[in-house]
């Protein structure tokens, strides 16, 4: 087996065994995993929000592209909230800081001081959702780059509190350094009391499967 699948089995048991769905900050005292995996990263963040303003963290996340790893701190300030009748929309800025291990070529066992910084920016209401956000991450000689992603979205049905809620969902990844820069990735939402499933398939035939758990 090698490193890389050793890497997503693990992360993927994290998110089966502990996972929630929630924003980079929750309710004043809360506790929350997030899992995420795109075509070149699995991440976990776990973070305790103190204030409804601001949360601290950890995160370690793993590049199968460029076979590293990154271990850290990290922390998510809300910087705007806007709450009307039928909608909210949320402004952060979250950043971090670690060290990175790389298992890559000439940098194979060799690690480096890390930090990371970016905003995320989400608006929604019950028939509509769009998002954005972007992280500028530097590790020295074994990384430097700017990534970005957005997404929209359309409920096709309006449900009730404890309906099935069904989401279609586009997501488009810019990575301008990579090979490939542009990802699109059409995906399906759904989630009904605590549980939430995300699956897609990009046009490059990389899978998206996420199972969240709220708690």
């Amino acid at each position: 087996m090698t490193f890389k699948t050793m890497a997503a089995i693990g992360l993927l048991a994290g998110a089966l065994c502990n996972s929630a769905y929630a924003r980079p900050v929750s309710y004043p005292g809360g506790w929350t995993s997030m899992i995420s995996n795109n075509g070149s990263n699995n991440a976990v963040h776990i973070h305790y929000s103190p204030t409804a303003k601001y949360s601290l963290g950890v995160r370690s996340q793993y590049n199968r592209d460029k076979e590293f790893w990154f271990n850290g701190v990290q922390v998510n300030n809300l910087i705007k909230r806007w709450n009307k009748p039928d909608l909210q929309a949320n402004f952060y800025l979250k950043s971090g800081a670690g060290v990175t291990r790389s298992n890559y070529g000439d940098y194979d066992g060799k690690t480096a001081g890390t930090f990371f910084t970016g905003i995320a920016f989400d608006w929604e209401d019950r028939r509509f959702f769009t998002s954005y956000e972007n992280t500028y991450f530097d590790a020295g000689d074994i990384d430097d780059h700017y990534t970005q992603s957005a997404r929209v979205g359309v409920a096709p049905y309006i449900g009730d509190y404890g309906d099935l809620h069904t989401w279609m969902m586009v997501q488009v990844d810019h990575e301008p350094e990579a090979e490939h820069p542009v990802t699109v990735t059409p995906l399906v939402r759904m989630f009904k009391d605590v549980h939430l499933v995300e699956a897609g398939l990009s046009n490059r035939g990389e899978v998206t499967l996420n199972w969240v758990i709220r708690y």
